[in-house]
């Protein structure tokens, strides 16, 4: 990566996110775009990105949010008020009926959940929905995001559906992919169709569930419309996506300082961030997160190592080579960091969380939220 957005990143505080609106929006015409052509509904999944400060703005291009419990249910109704679905593996009785209050469509991962649930929702006058487990794994790369591996808790295979059990449910639920193209899709949609296309006909709506890289550059936008079209000719069944990755994909930075420079087999730069707190996925996925103006180690002049303040000897972010020699000081952007970022931080160690800023279409800055001891302390 070569250029990014930001005008000035010695003006601003360390370390922060950085939204960038322009990108945002780009994203959103597309997928709105989407919506537009086919009547399928999509949805901002809250569990990759909950900046609600830019919920409106989200509001304006799609259809609502898709939750994944009471928390965020009451963010997406109170703050963007639009459609709210919501999926979790168990609801607690505590919150059931909170979370249907917020929420116009309940899913259950179990006709367990479904029974003890189904009258208060129906009473509610709310949509009942099932997850499905087609027992299609999409996954190589990344296990750990795989919902139809082996013993998965996630949706109901075909061996435990109970198709005397359907009263009140209008809608199937699915999930199998993971930053991916729309041809694995057919391919789910094939399995789908195998297992539970008996079913489909009774229903009213389906859910693709998330993983949908729609706004990546090479995704096959034709491939994924031609899927909604076909479950909507096929079945007459209203179409829901609820992508998270895809709505703020690009769309936002992690700067960090220099603070020190090391030396133990290679040279160490230590930055005031920290992949444990600050972006979890390097280390959870794991992945190597993309970093403005370097190369892959030994591409370029000067190969460092980058690492955190913190005592987790393992919170190291990778390696990256520059052209220069990196200085005490220097200022370092990380790109693709407004999904699962501010949504999975922690303040291990004391770590301070990072400012939240919007860098907006004119090229100034504005604080959407900073944190301090107090956030840290009440964590605790």
């Amino acid at each position: 990566m070569t250029e990014h957005n930001i005008p000035d990143v010695y003006a601003l505080p360390t370390p922060c996110y950085v939204i960038d609106e322009k990108k945002l929006i780009e994203n959103l015409e597309i997928l709105h775009g989407v919506q537009e052509r086919t009547g399928a509904k999509i949805l901002l999944a809250q569990k990759a990105f909950s900046c609600y400060h830019l919920y409106p703005l989200i509001g304006e291009y799609l259809a609502g949010t898709a939750c994944s419990g009471l928390f965020e249910a009451r963010l997406g109704a109170e703050e963007m008020g639009k459609e709210n679905h919501v999926f979790s593996a168990a609801y607690r009785e505590s919150e059931i009926d909170d979370i249907i209050s917020y929420c116009g469509h309940i899913i259950f991962n179990s006709f367990t959940q479904l029974d003890k649930y189904r009258d208060r929702v129906l009473n509610a006058g709310k949509k009942i929905g099932l997850r499905i487990n087609p027992e299609f794994s999409t996954q190589e790369d990344h296990e750990i995001y795989d919902p139809c591996s082996s013993k998965s808790r996630l949706g109901i295979t075909r061996k435990n559906f109970r198709a005397d059990d359907l009263d009140g449910v209008s809608g199937l639920h699915f999930h199998t992919l993971c930053e991916q193209n729309s041809d694995e899709l057919e391919r789910t949609l094939e399995a789908v169709e195998e297992k539970f296309g008996e079913f489909l006909p009774q229903m009213e709506w389906v859910n693709f569930g998330g993983g949908h890289h729609i706004t990546r550059e090479d995704y096959d936008i034709p491939r994924l419309e031609k899927c909604i079209r076909h479950m909507q000719e096929k079945y007459g069944l209203d179409v829901y996506i609820e992508p998270g990755e895809a709505i703020a994909l690009n769309a936002g930075y992690l700067v960090t300082e220099v603070l020190d420079l090391t030396e133990n087999d290679m040279p160490i730069a230590i930055l005031d961030t920290s992949a444990a707190c600050h972006m979890p996925d390097v280390l959870e996925m794991p992945y190597r997160p993309p970093l403005y103006g370097s190369g892959q180690a030994g591409e370029k002049a000067y190969t460092y190592r980058l690492g955190s303040q913190t005592c987790l000897s393992g919170d190291m972010i990778g390696e990256y080579s520059f052209d220069e020699p990196l200085k005490i000081g220097d200022r370092l952007v990380f790109g693709d960091m407004a999904i699962y970022s501010m949504v999975k931080n922690n303040t291990f160690n004391g770590m301070p969380l990072p400012a939240i800023l919007l860098l907006k279409k004119d090229g100034s800055t504005e604080v959407l939220k900073d944190f301090g001891y107090d956030n840290f302390k009440a964590r605790l």
